[in-house]
């Protein structure tokens, strides 16, 4: 799903050259930019509890902006079946470890049936990079029964840990892990390059952010995912691996 990766998506960045640090970030090394290679080196999460004063539910990171009250509408393809998804940054704030959060409402329709509901959990700290805190996810029937809630996790439970799910300033070959609950969810990325030029039922873009994710989870699966600045997210598609799904913006409202 669109704002953590198809393939079910921390703390440590890595970067070509040499090492930084940033609040709790560290960066350092780099592995490959192709978007098909599986040769990751992995980023772990940091010992280091992020300060609650340091945060904000306003996230306008410039390549994932969530102004509350509007909708992304996305269509695609998931489990071979055509999809809806509507992704909306809401007015509601939930506290998760003390550090407020947007809470982001996403709906996944196969069809006119709601496949998925989940609630993400958002937010951004002073230098502007905006971290992922958790999902309360479920799966339903076609009769809007709960099948799993698998995937479902926050940082603070269980051993679970947030992680930055975009930095504030991406640089090619940056990577690292956008969330931290062992054997649910691991989801990684890296920065590919900022001048992609991507085609979407709603706009042609020039300039995009395009990363690749991929999860250890599932091994062998890589997607590319391509964001606009001003509007976040616009195309997700399975580069490598399988199944193949895809998701491309169509409309924003609000």
């Amino acid at each position: 799903m669109i704002g953590k990766g198809m393939a079910r998506r921390a703390l440590v960045l890595t970067v070509a050259a040499g090492c930084t640090a940033t609040g709790v970030l560290t960066a350092c090394s780099s592995s490959s930019g192709s978007s098909g290679s599986s040769n990751h080196r992995s980023a772990a999460p940091a010992t280091t509890s992020p300060v609650p004063r340091s945060f904000s539910a306003t996230v306008d990171n410039p390549w994932f902006p969530l102004p509350p009250g509007r909708t992304l509408v996305y269509s695609g393809i998931k489990d071979g079946a055509k999809s809806t998804e509507y992704l909306t940054a809401t007015r509601e704030t939930e506290k998760i470890t003390g550090i407020p959060c947007r809470v982001v409402e996403d709906r996944l329709y196969t069809g006119r049936t709601l496949h998925e509901a989940t609630r993400d959990y958002y937010t951004q700290d002073a230098a502007g990079n905006v971290w992922y805190f958790g999902e309360d996810t479920a799966e339903l029937d076609a009769h809007g029964n709960m099948l799993s809630t698998e995937g479902t996790w926050r940082a603070g439970r269980d051993g679970a840990r947030p992680g930055i799910f975009l930095p504030a300033h991406p640089v090619p070959g940056a990577a690292g892990q956008q969330e931290y609950y062992p054997g649910q969810a691991e989801d990684r990325f890296q920065i590919l390059d900022l001048t992609s030029r991507v085609s979407v039922p709603y706009k042609t873009f020039t300039g995009a952010l395009r990363t690749k994710e991929w999860t250890p989870l599932e091994p062998g699966v890589v997607d590319n995912k391509y964001y606009v600045k001003g509007i976040g997210t616009v195309k997700e598609v399975t580069v490598k691996g399988g199944p193949f799904e895809e998701n491309v913006l169509t409309a924003v409202r609000g």
